[in-house]
């Protein structure tokens, strides 16, 4: 989760925030080698007292800075265009749930445990306890497992949300009439916090998102305590 003075990405737990820290860290090494070129030969030009005054045109030149930005634009086209599709597949999932954004609060559908179903509302910070985060935590958690293709059905009642958590590199529309699907993959057990990304009235501030995963073991006792209760 963000902290003060955190300005950099949060510590990736799936494997597609991984490859988004990377995608990241390889484009920010491009610009940066190009920011120190461009600074340089404008430095030069600033500074230098010599002119060349037989220079009327240079077409090699003129070859060279149209042919190199483009493979530097290729250098960053092709692993955004893998991402962009890694972000859209859904492979085979073990589990479904559902999402739906409310005015302004989220609900949550385990369609493939006997239909288990909760609202997950921010807890007010009168009612916090000393451990928890202010405007972050939820009476109802997400309780999801590790090492598992998830898939997650995101749709609103009433007006635009977003479905975002950070740390998994998710961020998806919730769109009245509209069902949009994203995947995860936790690689660790912990507790994932995200909120509504989309301005979508009074409330936007104080609709969190929090994900607890756990060992599949641990995940089938809660259900079935679900189910039971």
């Amino acid at each position: 989760m963000a902290t003060w003075g955190h300005t950099s990405l949060q510590d990736s737990n799936s494997p597609l925030m991984e490859q988004l820290n990377f995608f990241h860290d390889h484009t920010m090494l491009i610009l940066l080698l190009i920011t120190v070129l461009v600074g340089y030969m404008m430095g030069m030009l600033v500074m230098n007292k010599f002119t060349n005054r037989f220079l009327l045109s240079g077409q090699t030149i003129e070859i060279i800075w149209t042919i190199l930005p483009a493979n530097i634009l290729l250098f960053i086209a092709f692993p955004s265009l893998r991402l962009l599709y890694l972000l859209d597949e859904v492979n085979k999932p073990s589990m479904t749930i559902k999402s739906i954004g409310h005015q302004w609060y989220w609900s949550y559908e385990y369609s493939d445990f006997q239909n288990i179903e909760f609202d997950s509302y921010m807890i007010p910070t009168n009612e916090l306890m000393d451990s928890g985060f202010r405007l972050f935590d939820v009476d109802n958690r997400i309780v999801l497992p590790i090492n598992s293709q998830i898939r997650v059905i995101v749709s609103a009642a009433a007006v635009l949300h977003s479905w975002t958590v950070p740390s998994l590199g998710v961020k998806i529309d919730a769109t009245p009439g509209r069902l949009n699907q994203t995947n995860i993959f936790m690689n660790r057990s912990g507790l994932y916090y995200g909120q509504c990304s989309e301005i979508c009235g009074v409330n936007h501030s104080f609709m969190p998102i929090v994900i607890e995963s756990i060992p599949a073991n641990k995940f089938i006792k809660w259900i079935s305590s679900m189910n039971n209760s």
